[in-house]
């Protein structure tokens, strides 16, 4: 059993702790904010009862104030920090210097390139790679391991063998560019939504109601390039010659949701963004995919074919 190490014990930290002490792996985690980190078991123990699993599992978790403490003996660190590149590289550049040799280093960084992550770590980066998790990570099958030019392969090898041997359904980006593989996506799409409700097209309860109840219905057995195969490449073309020069392609982000922001228009943590929100109906939001995650848990393997 590899010993495991995670940084930041907020949101995703903890939850990637969660899914290596389950599966038997002992885990050190840290965090700076004494508060954070001592929350961690509670928050844990809810997560294992509300799954069915041993709650003895939240034991094999340690809390660490000191990052040395937490790092010098493990065989791979998961750094989950707040997604800033400055903060991310003065902590690789800290654990690159008092972690053992061959110890795997992993960013759960959503869109900063691993190579900017890495550019102040000693031995040019080359056991620092990435692994971009989904909230929550003991609920979403997928981890993105992001190869950066000067990641040694072996460790990509090496980490996506520990992720399949915990659960997790581990694919490799072989390039390292910003937002990796499902992040470009999703925002590709996010930004397509914004543009039509900026355009007037249409109102945003209808663009979501448009997509749950078209595509993404599908999306869960059909990914796009299968239904492009199934459709026909021929089909795809003529299409895409009538409405890609129609789609949003500003690089830029949406005036609307600069304007909504300056409103203090923030969704539900301000009860309005593209909808008004109530505490009562977000935390309805919250609680349906909470259930919806689950009940996919329950199920088994994931959708990998």
């Amino acid at each position: 059993m590899e010993k495991i190490a995670v940084i930041g014990a907020g949101l995703m930290g903890h939850g990637i702790a969660q899914v290596f002490a389950v599966m038997g792996h002992d885990v050190a985690i840290h965090d700076p904010f004494p508060e954070v980190l001592a929350r961690v078991p509670e928050r844990v123990s809810a997560n294992l009862q509300s799954l069915g699993f041993d709650p003895s599992s939240v034991e094999r978790i340690t809390l660490h104030r000191a990052l040395k403490a937490a790092v010098e003996n493990a065989d791979i660190v998961f750094e989950a920090a707040p997604e800033n590149l400055e903060l991310k590289q003065g902590i690789f550049a800290d654990i690159s210097k008092v972690t053992k040799p061959g110890c795997i280093l992993a960013s759960n960084t959503s869109v900063i390139p691993i190579g900017e992550i890495a550019a102040k770590a000693e031995d040019a980066g080359r056991r620092i790679l990435g692994t971009h998790w989904w909230n929550p990570p003991y609920l979403i099958p997928l981890v993105e391991v992001i190869q950066a030019p000067q990641t040694d392969p072996v460790y990509i090898e090496k980490c996506i063998h520990l992720l399949k041997r915990v659960g997790k359904l581990a694919v490799h980006v072989k390039r390292d560019v910003p937002g990796f593989v499902g992040n470009r996506l999703q925002h590709a799409l996010w930004r397509e939504a914004i543009s039509i409700v900026a355009a007037g097209i249409c109102d945003a309860e209808t663009v979501d109601l448009v997509v749950k109840n078209s595509f993404g219905i599908r999306l869960p057995i059909l990914g796009p390039l299968e239904n492009a195969d199934l459709v026909g490449l021929d089909l795809t073309l003529a299409i895409h010659n009538v409405i890609l020069r129609h789609l949003e392609a500003s690089p830029e982000p949406s005036p609307l949701l600069a304007h909504y922001i300056g409103e203090q228009r923030l969704g539900m943590k301000s009860c309005k963004g593209f909808y008004e929100w109530t505490p009562e109906s977000a935390q309805g939001v919250r609680d349906r995919l909470t259930q919806y995650l689950r009940k996919a848990l329950q199920k088994g393997e994931p959708l990998d074919g």
